[in-house]
This record gives structure tokens, sequence and C-alpha cells, in this order.
């Protein structure tokens, strides 16, 4: 990676705005169900800490629409900190800028932490306001970048504050977690150790096309499966009965196989439902043996097995998106046996976040894998050759 991180930077004594990914899932008490997001910005907090920095950490949290909203406060998230750092003092501000959070910083002393309230409370944070990201970056001597799950939107706390910082000649670099996701991402996209095989899923052709036209030139074998692989069977002329097909994007499926050849596999048996429920009666059958009533919901044990071949030898494998509705145990199958595949490869093993983390997760399976991606948006847009705002804000080395 030419990108500067936190070990290119003296942090002594200097008061360090840290971006991180805290958008944690709550239940209706507030209590944070799962922590993951947290725990995964803790080696770069301890760091810091540990080099002698004071901390102001920043988030969102949900989707505010019009201002605070207390069911989205990160005070949950600064409880929870306190409890990984009992050496170390956390609190919770009022707000993310405003005279009483300037005190705050004024006062903070190395080995703090100072939780700000979720920045979508101010529309400035999405809408490009740089009087916004200015507040926010009062008083900071040092920017880190630690949220790759955010990475790919041009927020003012993850672009904004970074363009000023650099005009004030300050360090902007990323933090341990940051690094690792691109380092991964990067070199599976750059420069792989082939073989190099892809796997997508997910509902539609037309939420992926960029990804599957920027890796049908990098890969050796993608194989597709979810939702968007009934666009594709359509696009050879079988018929798919009451499936998910996306007939806007048929005539693209065919022309990404015209484009793809043998690279491009799709599944050559599949499961179908008579309804689209966990109890519905399902059966297995030829991709081509489709018929009215009837509609697909995951992968064949035909196809994994195909799929499983060509996985058999990847030394690089990306995967992004369920192989059916893994939400349905009936129909989970196809999912979590390729998660089993590659749990069991002499490979790096790379889960594209999202639904593909979730199911690795479900399935047991997230410990086998070399990387498991923070970022569902953001690696899709990684994949895709796209240049992340969050990435490009930050000094080269």
């Amino acid at each position: 990676m030419n990108k500067k991180t936190i070990r290119d930077v003296d942090v002594q004594g200097r008061r360090v705005f840290v971006r991180v990914d805290f958008n944690v899932p709550l239940d209706a008490d507030g209590v944070i169900t799962d922590d993951t997001r947290i725990q995964g910005a803790m080696p770069t907090i301890r760091y810091l800490l540990e080099h002698g920095a004071a901390l102001v950490l920043a988030s969102h949290l949900g989707r505010p629409k019009s201002g605070p909203e207390p069911k989205f406060s990160l005070a949950p998230t600064a409880k929870r900190l306190q409890e990984l750092l009992p050496a170390n003092q956390v609190i919770m501000a009022a707000d993310c800028i405003g005279a009483e959070v300037e005190a705050q910083k004024q006062a903070l002393q190395p080995g703090q932490v100072l939780v700000l309230e979720n920045v979508r409370f101010y529309k400035g944070e999405q809408k490009g306001d740089m009087d916004f990201a200015a507040q926010l970056a009062s008083q900071i001597d040092v920017y880190v970048d630690d949220a790759f799950g955010t990475a790919h939107r041009p927020d003012m706390s993850v672009a904004g504050v970074p363009q000023i910082m650099r005009a004030q000649g300050k360090p902007v670099v990323a933090g341990f977690l940051l690094e690792k996701e691109i380092e991964f991402l990067g070199s599976a996209v750059e420069n792989p150790v082939r073989p190099f095989v892809a796997i997508l899923g997910g509902a539609k052709v037309s939420d992926k096309i960029n990804v599957i036209q920027n890796l049908l030139g990098k890969v050796d074998a993608l194989l597709i499966g979810g939702g968007m692989a009934n666009t594709f069977l359509k696009a050879q002329g079988y018929e798919l009965g009451d499936s998910l097909v996306e007939e806007a994007s048929v005539e693209l499926a065919h022309s990404l196989m015209a484009q793809g050849g043998d690279i491009l596999v799709l599944p050559v048996d599949v499961v179908v439902a008579d309804a689209f429920a966990a109890d519905a009666n399902h059966k297995v059958v030829g991709a081509d043996e489709v018929t009215a009533g009837w509609r697909v919901l995951d992968i064949g044990p035909a196809t994994i097995a195909h799929y499983a071949n060509y996985l058999a030898g990847a030394k690089t494998v990306v995967w992004n998106g369920p192989m059916g509705v893994f939400e349905f145990p009936a129909f989970a199958k196809g999912t979590f046996a390729i998660a089993d595949v590659l749990a069991g490869l002499d490979a790096t093993t790379i889960i594209g976040g999202g639904d593909s983390a979730a199911a690795v997760n479900d399935a047991g399976l997230a410990g086998k894998m070399t990387h498991i991606s923070t970022g569902g948006g953001a690696s899709l847009e990684y994949l895709e050759g796209k240049v992340l705002p969050g990435v490009a804000a930050l000094d080269e080395k």
C-alpha cells in the first residue's frame, strides 16, 4: 500500500481525529447487539493511545432524517468503548460541533477519548458543507481514517476534513483496519495470486454490472449465483417460471456472457420453490427445467459441485453476494456449501462484506476466511475499480 498509516506519524501529545465506523445495530432499548465494528477499530485506537495521543472519534449511526434523534445517538458506543478501555477515560460529547465540543477538545489530555455525537445529525455531513468540515477539523493535529465502510462516500468527515487538514500541512493517514482492507482488496484486484476466482451473487445484474465488467478482464473464473443468475439464464433462452428476473438487463447479461466466454460460469441446476416462503414446497431441477408456478431460490447440488471444482485449485478468491435466499434455511444450502468450500482452501479468501459476511458468520466459518471486509458498498466499488474518496484523501508515502 502506498498510503501513509499511523505508523508513519508521531502522535505523542497530539489530538488525533479518528473517523471510525461505529454504525452498530441497537435493540429497542438502545443496547448494542453486535460490536464487531467497534472491535474492528480497537487495534488502531489502542495503538494511538499507547503512543500518547488524545483521541477524538467521529462516526455516523443509522439514517437520521432531520437533526438529532435519540435512537441514533452514539452514546451506547461510548459506553461500550469505556468497557473495552478501562484504563482510559472515554467522554461522550453532547454534540459533534459547537462551543461545548470545542471546550472538550481543548481540555482533552493524552490517553483520553472524546466520542463525538453522530455526524449525520447535521445535513452538512452529506451535503458538502466545508464549514461543517472545518468545525470538525478544529484543534486537530492528525487525521486518521479507519472506516472502510464509509470510504466510498464523499462525506465531510471522510473527505472534507482531510482536505482541510492537508491545506494546513497536517497528516492524513490510514488506521490499521483501513490499511488491511486496502491491502487485501487492492492486491486481489491489481495483483492476485492465480488462479483467481470471483464469486458474485445477490439479486440484480444491474447492481453489479461494473464489478462484472471489471473482473472479467482479471479473473480466471467468475461464478454467478443468487437472483442475478436468473437473468443470465433467461439470456440463455431458458424459461424461469415465477423467478426474479431483471427483464431490463437480459440483453446486458447476454452481452456479458459473450464478453466473458468460458470465464463466466452459470448454475447447471437450481432449487425451486412454489412460493417465496421459508416453508414453501421445493425441489431440485436443471437450470433449463424451471416451470410456471415455481421460482429459483438457490443453486442446486450439481452446481455446488461444479463451482467447487473451479475453486479447488484457486489461490485467490473474492466472494460478494449469497448464492440464494439464505435467510430461509431450506434455501441456504448453496451459500453455506460455498462458504464451506472456501474454508477448506489453501488460498487467500476475501469476503466482500454485506450479506456475504453475514452468511459466513451464520455458517460459523468467519475464522476460516483470510479477510472479511467491513464495507459492503465500499468493497463493491473497490472491486469495480473505482477510486474511493476516503482512500484518495490519504497522504502518499
